[in-house]
């Protein structure tokens, strides 16, 4: 029952052009293998050492734990400068140097950050796509678990006609002989 991709296209497509992933889902048809594959897995196989970094600082630096940490590195800077060092403050009140140091934070956080969230817009791209390929699939498997259901029904309807006629023609047979006899009789 093994089928060709081109026999499979004008059998589930007909007439459509097809693209790359439904000649990939077709050829996974075709052969009988499975077309789902772990993208999580794939793409971090793929991901250069510049794309892990980003994804890390864009998990750390989102999260409540970093949050909660640089305020408290925020009042313990301020305190310092403000009450315990007050003749000796190396940043005093308008906090310049704080400032600078998070404008700097800031300006190398911000791409970074923007980075990951392009990285994580092509995963989903990735993932959605892979989603059509393997919905698709499921959808063909379904339509020909139809046809095959169908034909069975079809062949059990042709079988119960032949032996429904099979025994009409044994009950005439009968019925001749009954009233062949009562004739006689």
């Amino acid at each position: 029952m093994a089928k060709t991709v081109e026999e499979l296209a004008s059998r589930w497509f007909p007439g459509k052009k097809l693209g790359d992933a439904e000649h990939r889902v077709l050829q996974s048809t075709a052969a009988r293998r499975p077309l789902a594959r772990d993208q999580n897995r794939h793409i971090a196989d793929h991901a250069g050492f510049g794309e892990r970094l980003a994804d890390a600082i864009a998990r750390i630096g989102g999260s409540w734990s970093f949050i909660l940490s640089f305020l408290a590195f925020l009042l313990v800077w301020t305190l310092a400068n403000t009450w315990l060092l007050t003749r000796d403050a190396f940043d005093p009140y308008p906090f310049i140097f704080l400032n600078l140091v998070l404008s700097m934070l800031a300006a190398i956080q911000a791409p970074v950050i923007m980075m990951s969230q392009n990285r994580q817009t092509e995963r989903d791209r990735l993932d959605a796509a892979h989603d059509y390929e393997v919905n698709l699939k499921a959808e063909i498997e379904i339509m020909a678990l139809h046809e095959k259901m169908d034909a069975l029904r079809q062949s059990e309807i042709v079988a119960m006609h032949s032996e429904v006629r099979a025994i009409a023609e044994r009950l005439e047979r009968l019925e001749t002989l009954m009233t062949g006899r009562k004739t006689a009789e």
